[in-house]
């Protein structure tokens, strides 16, 4: 079972940038990886996701032309770089294994970590 830490996150003023880092405690090679966000009184949500090898990356349409998810396998980490932020997008930030239905991706397991923090201030 992978552990996932989300790092990254912070008070940025709207159209600022921040990134995010995912580090997983092993391999994350063969999996797919996902951002998911959780706003205030409402659900999670899907952001991007990277397949395992980095050749296709899939946004939500909120985030798409704004956000760029990216990995690097050698050090087990996923990167989320968030640019034009707007203040929609506070929220705290997960990653997470995922899987593909479709065209929806979805967390593979009922587990996470504790998330980062953004904030975006008007």
């Amino acid at each position: 079972q992978v552990q996932l830490v989300e790092s990254g996150g912070g008070l940025v003023q709207a159209g600022g940038s921040l990134r995010l880092t995912c580090a997983a405690s092993v391999s994350i090679a063969f999996r797919h990886m996902a951002w998911f966000r959780q706003a205030p009184g409402k659900e999670r949500v899907f952001v991007a996701a990277v397949t395992n090898n980095g050749n296709i990356a899939d946004y939500a349409d909120s985030v798409k032309g704004r956000f760029t998810i990216s990995r690097d396998n050698s050090k087990k980490a996923v990167y989320l770089q968030m640019n034009s932020l707007i203040p929609e997008d506070t929220a705290l930030y997960y990653c997470q294994e995922t899987s593909r239905a479709g065209s929806n991706w979805y967390p593979k397991y009922n587990y996470w970590g504790q998330g980062t923090q953004v904030t975006v201030s008007s």
